[in-house]
């Protein structure tokens, strides 16, 4: 890479629910209090997607202050034909600027003829200043955002002198097309860091220096059906 392709945005929503897949409870899902990695990801995604890149998310600001509120749902299950109530926890009002950049996707060596940063950097820009080239969510379906670009450190927000410790989150899923190294390529793995918000910005560490939980094989087929959980 010649270039850094760095791309700032403002994200901005209703409402958001952010969660780990692998240990929401079936009868009602919890959000973190802050997006996780591969939420903002999506989202970018969203914006521009080729499978020449992947997109790194390098850090996140919290623009708003976090609240939280709960909705009650009905879910069917189908085998019974029988209903039952759920409680979900969204947070409301939500508001984040987002830093990021691509690198190439080494996975994808067919690719190497698309690999031209000023073209698809000035595309990214561009459905950037459009809204993106698909609607993009708030962690889920049911959590519509938008998007424009922005100025990363320009605007005040709620938590700019503010620390908090948040804890290990969930990070995101290494799958075998995009896997960083070795040590990945032939698994599925889900990723967790250790979340620490400074002055309301929190910094994502690259994927392949987060903690990596094995969760499939790709020779034993396994990590597709695990990827649908």
């Amino acid at each position: 890479m010649k270039h850094d392709n760095i791309i700032e945005f403002s994200v901005w929503g209703e409402r958001a629910l952010f969660s780990d897949p692998l240990t929401t409870a079936a009868a009602g899902r919890a959000t973190l209090p802050v997006p996780t990695y591969e939420a903002l990801k999506g989202i970018i995604s969203s914006v521009y997607w080729k499978p020449t890149l992947i997109w790194i998310v390098d850090k996140v600001r919290v623009m708003n202050q976090i609240r939280s509120e709960a909705e009650s749902v009905v879910l069917r299950r189908y085998r019974s034909q029988s209903c039952e109530l759920a409680v979900n926890t969204y947070l409301c009002d939500v508001r984040y600027h987002v830093q990021a950049h691509f690198i190439w996707n080494e996975n994808r060596p067919e690719f190497k003829c698309d690999r031209c940063e000023e073209m698809h950097y000035s595309r990214a820009k561009r459905m950037l200043s459009r809204g993106g080239a698909r609607q993009a969510f708030l962690g889920t379906r049911d959590c519509p955002c938008y998007v424009a670009p922005c100025r990363f450190s320009v605007e005040h927000g709620y938590y700019d002198d503010t620390d908090l410790d948040i804890g290990i989150i969930h990070h995101g899923f290494t799958y075998p097309d995009e896997a960083y190294n070795a040590r990945t390529r032939c698994a599925l793995s889900e990723r967790l860091f250790h979340c620490r918000m400074e002055k309301g910005i929190i910094e994502f560490p690259p994927p392949w220096q987060c903690i990596h939980r094995h969760i499939g094989d790709r020779q034993a087929k396994e990590w597709n059906t695990l990827a649908l959980v």
